[in-house]
């Protein structure tokens, strides 16, 4: 990543099992994931909490479990799923906000790295979920700012968008072709199959996804019958293999399968990494000629058709591929002629716009070009946008109505 300054991008992959860490900043060749053991591969660090029995002493990770099986400690177990519906505990009489330990549990991990410094040092938090919704938004919000961490520095996305960022990072050559991620947990087996669209520009990114129950009875056998399916008719040039379920020594005629022109990668942190890579995407420190519309991004772009001296131009509220929860576009114009607003509606796949005209009824007649607004588009889900607009007069000569004239956009 050339240009990279020195701030740190860290990348969290949290669920009520497990939290994983990568951070990454300049002259490093990838990120790197913190491991509770020295030179081991431990990057699982157990999302669990525990309080000393009788005094306010706090464990975290692999030690508060030893500490609760020992009978020294009181554990709070589904702490992310806690913390995600904003549940009170109660440890020794003592309520205590679940999303008040988490936050404490995500400051002690971060700053095992020894590179956290919110007010100096950071440059972007990305969080990793298994999905993306408004809970998780509003919790992450809220630890974010008992970290005295700023809108600008946190993003959050899922295991899908994570997935992109990563393999998108590697060798062109391990993206020449489509690219697979097998995710096994707990008997499931997830696959997404990442396609590029190449005469697209910025070349458009899309998912196949999937998943399969498994019998672990004989596993190897059943895992080769669904690589041997889902890679029939397509060209597939690199899979990776993440989660707790390949663990062990079981791969063999499955993974011989996989290996048969391609290149194959194991391990657990994929998430947490892509996560940091993500972060230095966001900020523009890598050309990234791609453009990816998932679940949680706008679908559509919306634009405002405006004369700005002299010249005709489009200017952008809302931009396809921002997440939605995210996004808020606004703008002021003059109106010049009828009291209406022409709303383009466009997918960044087509060249096609939809124009929607949005009327100001009863707006006070004034003379052409009298009359200053105040435009707002808020996104309300991935394909859906309200837009605002407010009378703002024209400066002293003409005052303000008062009036707000409110519409729905969405796209069909």
């Amino acid at each position: 990543m050339e240009g990279l300054h020195k701030g740190v991008y860290f990348g969290i992959d949290i669920s009520d099992r497990y939290t994983m860490v990568s951070f990454y900043q300049q002259n490093m060749d990838e990120p790197n994931t913190i491991s509770t053991v020295v030179g081991s591969e431990a990057y699982q660090i157990p999302t669990f909490v525990a309080k000393k029995l009788g005094i306010s002493q706090w464990y975290y990770g692999k030690e508060a479990e030893t500490q609760v099986s020992m009978n020294q400690a009181t554990g709070v177990d589904n702490l992310f799923t806690r913390a995600l519906n904003d549940e009170m505990v109660t440890i020794e009489a003592e309520v205590i906000s679940a999303r008040d330990l988490l936050a404490l549990f995500l400051k002690r991990l971060i700053g095992m790295s020894g590179r956290f410094d919110p007010s100096k040092m950071l440059s972007k938090l990305t969080f990793v979920t298994d999905e993306v919704t408004i809970k998780h938004v509003e919790l992450f919000s809220y630890v974010a700012e008992k970290l005295q961490v700023t809108e600008k520095q946190l993003m959050l996305i899922d295991h899908k968008e994570s997935f992109y960022y990563y393999s998108l990072n590697q060798d062109p050559r391990l993206f020449q072709q489509d690219v697979m991620l097998y995710d096994y947990t707990d008997g499931v087996i997830k696959y997404s199959l990442l396609q590029r669209n190449q005469n697209t520009r910025p070349q458009i990114i899309n998912f196949i996804e999937g998943e399969y129950e498994v019998n672990v009875t004989d596993i190897d056998t059943e895992f080769l019958s669904i690589v041997k399916t889902d890679f029939n008719g397509r060209s597939i040039s690199a899979v990776y293999l993440v989660g707790s379920g390949f663990d062990g020594d079981w791969l063999k005629l499955s993974l011989t399968e996989i290996c048969r022109g391609r290149r194959a990668f194991m391990g657990k942190n994929l998430y947490s990494k892509g996560a940091c890579y993500a972060g230095a995407v966001k900020d523009s420190l890598i050309d990234w000629p791609f453009i990816y519309i998932g679940d949680n991004e706008m679908k559509l772009n919306l634009s405002l058709k405006v004369i700005d001296g002299n010249e005709m131009k489009f200017k952008t509220l809302i931009t396809a591929g921002e997440p939605w929860f995210d996004a808020f576009g606004e703008c002021e114009v003059i109106l010049d002629g009828t009291p209406e607003i022409e709303v383009w509606i466009q997918k960044p796949d087509s060249r096609e716009a939809k124009i929607q005209v949005l009327e100001l009824t009863d707006l006070p007649e004034r003379e052409s070009r009298t009359t200053r607004l105040r435009i707002s588009a808020k996104p309300t889900s991935d394909f859906a946008c309200d837009i605002e607009i407010k009378d703002m007069g024209f400066g002293d000569i003409i005052p303000s109505s008062g009036k707000t004239f409110k519409h729905s956009i969405e796209l069909i």
